[in-house]
């Protein structure tokens, strides 16, 4: 990516098609939450502890509402957590 988040993510939201799916590090991640261009988190829980992990989001100081949208469990014990980011809900 070589222009600012919010102008690029505007650019792909004008393109025909459905969701954009975005996966990168945690400064990628922060970057386009900070920019107010990420409406909803898919996060999968899987029932391992490691240790030391990878953190999801960049710390900084951010204060970010989800609202929970869905749940699911899986028989091998993990669960997909679906949440709106700032309360918007979008398409389920």
């Amino acid at each position: 990516m070589t222009e600012p988040v919010k102008k690029f993510a505007r650019r792909l939201r004008r393109k025909p098609g459905k969701n954009i799916w975005m996966m990168g590090d945690a400064g990628l991640i922060a970057s386009f939450l900070d920019a107010g261009e990420i409406d909803e988190f898919d996060i999968h829980v899987i029932p391992v502890f490691i240790g030391n992990g990878i953190p999801l989001v960049a710390p900084a100081h951010r204060d970010v509402p989800l609202l929970l949208r869905s749940v699911r469990k899986y028989s091998e014990g993990s669960i997909r957590l679906r949440y709106g980011v700032d309360g918007k809900r979008g398409k389920l």
